[in-house]
């Protein structure tokens, strides 16, 4: 999960993978399960993301590049994982909430490999009410519709 930047002319997916960076559009597509993607987009994108949204949108992308993934997902600006990335730059950038938040009790912890990286990431003490974005709530956000498929 990302967010479609032009840079130059060419289209770029700026996402946190091991570091919230800049990836060419072919090579994140390539890099996808049977090089799948949908592409979504604000329904009202034209109206808010005028310019001064997207100069803001700009200047926290700047903030985030190079920070590292955060694996304990974490509502921080230290660490950040791939929709947290971008529910924080509609966010900042104009004030828009793609998709509800959720807290870590919120989903089904009960199966075995669940269990088994939550002990791994967090010991015995997992933070239940930490707030979370998954990327499923983001993708079926109704704030967003999709353009393309392939």
């Amino acid at each position: 999960m990302g967010i479609v930047i032009i840079q130059g002319g060419k289209p770029f997916v700026f996402e946190a993978i091991k570091t919230v960076r800049y990836t060419p559009l072919d090579k994140w597509i390539a890099r996808g399960e049977h090089q799948h993607v949908v592409v979504k987009r604000l329904k009202n994108a034209i109206t808010v993301l005028n310019g001064e949204a997207l100069n803001k949108l700009e200047l926290a992308a700047q903030q985030f590049e190079g920070r590292p993934y955060d694996l304990t997902f974490e509502w921080s600006d230290e660490r950040i994982y791939c929709s947290e990335l971008v529910w924080k730059l509609f966010d900042r950038a104009a004030g828009i909430h793609v998709g509800e938040l959720q807290t870590i009790k919120d989903f089904n912890l009960d199966e075995p490999i669940v269990k088994q990286k939550l002990k791994e990431r967090y010991g015995d003490h997992i933070p239940l009410n930490e707030p979370v974005i998954s990327p499923v709530a983001m993708f079926n956000a109704a704030k967003l519709e999709t353009v393309y498929e392939q």
